[in-house]
């Protein structure tokens, strides 16, 4: 066990447990009842719960690499993303539900580059992500608008999910675009009417 998990087990034990002890109590009492799905990046400087200064119990978090939407599907396959919206949407009863992606995202990066043989499965699961290429030069720019692009596109595939879409065209779930500026520490949120990432908070 790396010694750095262990002293930070450690430290929750004796400093941040005894804080929350009555607030777990109340979470495994009344169930946990989060408003928000929210569906990140797995990458390692993204924390949502440090982002959106959320107690436990606040969030219902689904981490993937790249922050992708997979298509709704009906077959007998395993879907861990698609389980997730599915619970947070039906047994939560989530009133938002959140696709944060952020700058500097290598899932976005590798749209770019060949693909990797020994990794066919990031190669399969990046497909998700294929309508946010532009066809232009690579730079940062182009690297920054395709992470904001697929933003976009996983929200609209978000949509498929008949449940999601029941929910959304009756005014109980809104759906909600984010994108992290990791070197500022700042949320740039997705404005509807205008297409374009405002700032936000």
């Amino acid at each position: 066990m790396p010694q750095q998990l262990l002293e930070g087990l450690k430290r929750f034990r004796r400093d941040s447990f005894p804080r929350f002890k009555e607030h777990y109590s109340r979470l495994v009492q009344e169930g946990q009842k989060p408003s928000t799905l929210f569906v990140g990046c797995s990458d390692s400087r993204l924390v949502p719960e440090l982002l959106t200064d959320s107690a436990p119990g606040q969030l219902f978090i689904v981490r993937n690499v790249g922050n992708l939407i997979p298509p709704f599907e009906t077959d007998s396959g395993y879907h861990g993303t698609s389980a997730g919206i599915e619970f947070a949407v039906l047994s939560l009863n989530v009133k938002d539900i959140v696709v944060c992606g952020h700058s500097h995202c290598g899932a976005i990066q590798a749209l770019y580059q060949p693909p990797r043989q020994e990794m066919p499965h990031i190669t399969r699961w990046l497909e998700l992500a294929q309508g946010a290429r532009l066809s232009e030069p690579l730079s940062e720019e182009v690297l920054r608008r395709s992470e904001q692009r697929s933003i976009v596109l996983q929200l609209e595939r978000l949509m498929d999910y008949p449940m999601v879409r029941e929910r959304v065209e009756a005014g109980n779930l809104c759906l909600h675009g984010w994108y992290y500026v990791i070197e500022e520490g700042a949320v740039r949120i997705l404005d509807l009417e205008s297409g374009r990432f405002v700032p936000g908070p």
